[in-house]
């Protein structure tokens, strides 16, 4: 199991947090998400064989989530 953490701006509200949560956990591969209300911060732990990192990425944006650097 691999652990990844990304900020999402989005993930810094009630509803923002439930959709990242939401979204994420769906994800075939997922094994625990945790987000910090206060900025955002993401930790996704994952199996690497069933998905990476750069997927975890992809859906988050293609769902209308900013990455933050």
């Amino acid at each position: 199991m691999n652990e990844h953490t990304i900020f999402v701006k989005e993930a810094t509200t009630e509803s923002g947090i439930w959709e990242v949560e939401l979204l994420l956990n769906q994800l075939h591969g997922i094994e625990r998400v945790i987000v910090d209300t206060n900025d955002g911060e993401v930790k996704i732990e994952f199996d690497d064989k069933l998905i990476s990192k750069e997927q975890i990425v992809t859906t988050l944006v293609e769902n209308d989530f900013t990455i933050l650097h």
